[in-house]
């Protein structure tokens, strides 16, 4: 199947992440900071990169930004669960900086696979 990145500051997530995405035939990799699934990212061939939005030091919006640079076709997926902030919403934020897709913590494992099988479908 694909090859996935996770990148979140928490490890239950990325552990309950891994494990929906393991169960469906997936490779994953994980990184516990932007920073760290940025170098990841330069060195690895990734079908997919999951990144949650609000995690210290390299934050998910500018995680995206960078990857984008080093990979512009990359599928990228942001998670969050901080919801909406004033006006602007990170989620919609962040697909207007280039994610593929976007998921709000909590969900369900069917729909972040729903989702994970948008991003990777071809086309």
């Amino acid at each position: 199947m694909a090859r996935i990145l996770i990148i979140d500051d928490e490890e239950n997530v990325r552990y309950v992440l891994r494990r929906i995405l393991d169960t469906a035939g997936h490779e994953v990799l994980e990184a516990a900071d932007g920073g760290q699934g940025i170098e990841i990212s330069k060195s690895e061939e990734l079908d997919l990169v999951i990144t949650d939005i609000f995690m210290p030091e390299v934050e998910g919006l500018e995680t995206l930004r960078e990857i984008r640079k080093i990979h512009p076709d990359q599928k990228i997926m942001v998670i969050s669960g901080g919801g909406k902030s004033g006006y602007l919403d990170v989620l919609d934020a962040a697909v207007l900086l280039g994610a593929t897709e976007q998921i709000a913590k909590p969900f369900s494992p069917s729909e972040l696979l729903a989702k994970v099988d948008h991003c990777l479908a071809p086309g």
